[in-house]
């Protein structure tokens, strides 16, 4: 059931020698696979934790949990749309986008024992700290986990895909950065939309390491000095300059760090080690986040392409969901069932905006609309959870 639109034709001998090799360089990695999780308990009935983001830190800004599933209530304290993440170093491990002055957000996620980061609203904001401790279910979990074996091919076979989606980044923005150089911006403008397509269908990867995720797509909303702050970079500052100021030459220096930074990216998705749950879960995550932020309040504010991007988004899910569903039990075809018609519903509810060979442009998509949107991808983003427990990986 994988939808790999965009994604660029490969003769099926080079996939399967592809595959192969990446198969066995999997198994020769030893560790390739190393994966630990803590398990829902149906039990855990902990209270929900609270945390204010304010205009300058969180409250409280330092928590200590012990492992298992926590579920968060951040409430936007500021006069700002902020974010909140949970970081492990530079990898995002949970993220709640786009909450809006005022209002509560909910966030679930299963945490293992360590030491971790939290943002508290704009990117130039201390961070607070999250220690979680372990305990008998964590330490049960870690030594059980599901039959790595089965996930061999599958998570090979993806990693033959984003080295794909690398190579089509890297080429992308080199295009649009020599439109760029030359002057050209009704070329530069026509080729934004396309440079952002790989980097969305690898989206639920891109999007763990922090320092990347804040180079090459900040929002101006994120930063303390909106459009004017020098961490405004990559893909939005691009958009601000080609589609509001309408000029090129500032943009060119810009242009090249995109370009360094979609490189950077392009080798750490060939060095990275994945983990089985880095399908269903990684595409359950992205559908999460783009249900509960980027759909509903929009993310080109100057382009108005978010169509074009979820698509791309929603191709990068349906691949990884298309490479879990063979190992759904026959036992539970109810449920790869329930899978394709989330899939499917996902992709009509994009489809049914489309004008010619694109998408209208999202400012003309009204509340409903986008409301519909973030519905399928939200009830996509349960049926993938149910995949992962299924699996024994969540």
């Amino acid at each position: 059931m994988s939808d790999e639109r965009g994604a660029g034709p490969v003769p099926s001998r080079l996939m399967r020698l592809a595959v192969v090799g990446a198969a066995c360089l999997a198994v020769a990695s030893g560790g390739l696979f190393y994966y630990a999780t803590v398990s829902r308990q149906s039990g855990n009935a902990a209270a929900v934790i609270k945390v204010e983001v304010g205009a300058k830190a969180c409250t409280p800004n330092a928590l200590t949990l012990p492992a298992g599933r926590h579920v968060f209530e951040i409430h936007n304290t500021s006069d700002r749309p902020v974010e909140w993440e949970i970081l492990d170093g530079i990898m995002v491990l949970e993220e709640r986008e786009n909450i809006v002055p005022g209002l509560r957000q909910t966030l679930a996620a299963n945490l293992k024992p360590g030491q971790y980061q939290i943002t508290c609203g704009l990117l130039s904001n201390p961070r607070g700290r999250l220690t979680v401790t372990a305990n008998a279910a964590s330490d049960a979990a870690a030594a059980a986990g599901p039959d790595l074996r089965a996930f061999i091919g599958p998570l090979s076979e993806y990693k033959v895909f984003l080295a794909m989606q690398g190579a089509n980044l890297v080429a992308a923005t080199e295009k649009l950065a020599d439109a760029l150089k030359a002057g050209d911006l009704e070329g530069a403008r026509a080729l934004y939309e396309p440079s952002r397509l790989p980097y969305r269908q690898v989206e639920a990867v891109a999007m763990r390491w922090a320092d990347l995720q804040t180079a090459i797509d900040p929002v101006a909303d994120y930063l303390e000095h909106r459009e004017k702050d020098d961490h405004f970079t990559g893909y939005h500052r691009l958009e601000y300059g080609l589609f509001a100021a309408n000029e090129t030459a500032s943009l060119v220096s810009v242009a090249d760090k995109l370009v360094a930074d979609a490189n950077e990216l392009k080798a750490r998705m060939r060095s990275m080690k994945l983990a089985p749950d880095d399908l269903s879960g990684g595409a359950a995550r992205l559908a999460r986040r783009l249900a509960d932020g980027k759909i509903e309040s929009g993310e080109n504010a100057y382009a108005h392409s978010d169509l074009a991007d979820l698509n791309a988004s929603l191709t990068g899910i349906a691949k990884m969901a298309g490479l879990v569903r063979p190992l759904i039990p026959d036992g539970s075809s109810d449920l790869a069932q329930e899978l394709d018609a989330r899939l499917k519903a996902a992709r009509l509810s994009l489809d049914a905006l489309k004008s010619g060979d694109g998408y209208v442009a999202y400012d003309k998509v009204d509340v409903a609309g986008r409301r519909t949107i973030a519905e399928t991808f939200r009830a996509l983003a349960d049926t993938l959870d149910k995949v992962s427990n299924r699996l024994s990986l969540g």
